[in-house]
């Protein structure tokens, strides 16, 4: 798992492979791609298609519908803002990896319980940042975090510093991307 994961919001389809470009030529190689527009499903497949050298996945699925959309689109991973059993479900019978939004306790254990041991953790910044994942260590050693939500350039360092931080994720990624190569064309 790559260890910068930008939650990419594609608005306009022809917007795809531009943000594929630049997140490429940033050095990223891995996009998570949200279900917030109408053309998310439209989006993954073309970046699956046409970027071939990229993990595209999707995030923002909240239901099992929506999950088998992002599956048959070619979405190699689904990330949720929180957790949901019929996800799971479908991911578990797909064969793909699911990062479900935990926060608490209670929903890392249902993760848990769920066999799923990698998490997202979200809004890190609402639920005490590096703290907090941190105080996660001692109780779910096996547990591995994914932050997002308030993650940016200037505290991403002290996320990833932490051993059970997998990877860090944000808008900011595409920002900065298309910020410095929103012109590139290959």
């Amino acid at each position: 798992m790559e260890k910068r994961i930008p939650v990419t919001v594609i608005k306009d389809l022809s917007e795809t492979d531009r943000i594929m470009k630049a997140l490429k030529a940033s050095g990223i190689f891995t996009a998570e791609i949200t279900f917030r527009t109408e053309c998310a499903e439209q989006a993954i497949r073309s970046a699956v298609e046409n970027h071939p050298d990229m993990c595209i996945g999707a995030g923002t699925v909240t239901d099992a519908e929506t999950c088998r959309k992002a599956v048959a689109a070619g979405a190699a991973f689904i990330v949720s803002p929180g957790l949901s059993a019929a996800v799971a479900e479908v991911c578990l019978q797909c064969g793909v990896p699911y990062y479900p939004g935990c926060a608490t306790p209670t929903e890392i254990m249902a993760a848990l319980d769920l066999g799923l041991s990698t998490v997202k953790f979200f809004p890190a910044d609402v639920y005490g940042g590096t703290k907090a994942v941190r105080s996660f260590m001692s109780v779910f050693p096996q547990v591995r975090f994914i932050p997002t939500g308030g993650v940016d350039a200037e505290n991403e360092a002290g996320y990833l510093a932490l051993p059970n931080v997998a990877a860090v994720g944000g808008t900011y990624l595409v920002a900065d991307a298309l910020r410095r190569y929103g012109g590139y064309d290959a």
